[in-house]
């Protein structure tokens, strides 16, 4: 009956420390209602860890890592270096050849053409350094495009945004814009001397053509320079006529330079779909940043969560084994 007695008294405390636990941790689940479906996962053992010699092999790593790669900022970054190095090259050519055909047929005193030959050696200089700074910018975004990728994430591990990175995506999207809208000038502007050389040409093919070769009329077939601004009106001779402006057609410098301002025009072209393309990577990657950023807030509260549940129940077995 002693026997019987000692064990119902047991059976009572062992209840009433339960009870006491189960009522702490409820009132912890009324205070916090958003950790009650929280399930805990035990640490793995030394034993439970993956054996070194189990680790991927090499195919596999490769594998990942080309997982990691942004290959839509890749694509940009290289139409994007593609459009700005035709873009520069044939442009610096094609103007010491616009230089040498004015200095040799429309006109040939230095004085009328100094003005223009001043601000064609600004450009070519502006040149270089449109050159130097869209490598660099080029570069620039493809690590931003790295360094915000989702495959960046399960490489490298746990993922941290900053109201700082969010702020410099912002910067690199407005400073892209505004790239993007001169750009849109500089191909508008490119355009013009690819329609001086066009109808320059149109005429010579005027010339040649069976209608009007070896008539009087075509030594009236003219093309006046001076009437597109890059010369002023008393430049001599600013006109040229018949058999003279076909050699001029004929020459190599008139050839190289025409088709060097139409690779020039569509290099600025390519340059401007690059930076659309930089733009729409941009707002995603910072829209990533964005979902990024509440991400890492709720798990920052969930893990306090758990951590003060961990905490109630391990002073809730304390306290069963102090009675116990």
């Amino acid at each position: 009956m002693e026997t019987a007695a000692e064990e119902n008294t047991e059976q009572s405390q062992e209840r009433k420390v339960n009870s006491r636990a189960e009522m702490e941790i409820g009132r912890y689940h009324w205070m916090y209602p958003g950790s009650k479906n929280h399930q805990y996962h035990p640490v793995p053992t030394q034993g439970d860890r993956a054996d070194p010699l189990s680790s991927p092999g090499c195919f596999e790593c490769c594998i990942k890592c080309l997982g990691g790669v942004p290959y839509a900022s890749l694509v940009a970054t290289i139409l994007c270096f593609s459009g700005v190095a035709l873009f520069c090259g044939c442009g610096h050519v094609a103007l010491a050849g616009t230089v040498a055909i004015l200095e040799q047929h429309f006109s040939t005193n230095t004085s009328d053409h100094a003005l223009l030959s001043e601000v064609i050696q600004l450009m070519q200089y502006v040149i270089y350094g449109i050159a130097s700074f869209f490598f660099l910018y080029g570069i620039i975004l493809l690590a931003e495009g790295f360094y915000t990728t989702s495959a960046v994430k399960e490489l490298h591990g746990e993922f941290k945004t900053t109201a700082c990175g969010r702020c410099i995506s912002g910067m690199f999207i407005f400073l892209t814009y505004v790239l993007g809208v001169a750009w849109l000038g500089v191909f508008g502007f490119s355009a013009v001397p690819v329609f001086m050389f066009y109808n320059i040409w149109s005429t010579c093919e005027l010339i040649k053509s069976p209608h009007t070769n070896g008539t009087a009329s075509v030594e009236q077939i003219c093309v006046d320079i001076r009437q597109y601004g890059i010369i002023p009106w008393n430049a001599f001779p600013g006109k040229i006529c018949g058999s003279a402006l076909e050699n001029i057609c004929n020459t190599s410098e008139f050839y190289m330079s025409y088709h060097l301002f139409i690779v020039a025009c569509a290099g600025a072209g390519a340059t401007v779909i690059a930076l659309i393309h930089f733009l729409m990577i941009l707002s995603s990657n910072w829209a990533y940043l964005k979902d990024a950023s509440k991400m890492q807030a709720y798990q920052d509260i969930k893990a306090k969560e758990d951590q003060e549940l961990q905490d109630i129940q391990s002073r809730s077995k304390e306290q069963l084994n102090s009675y116990t």
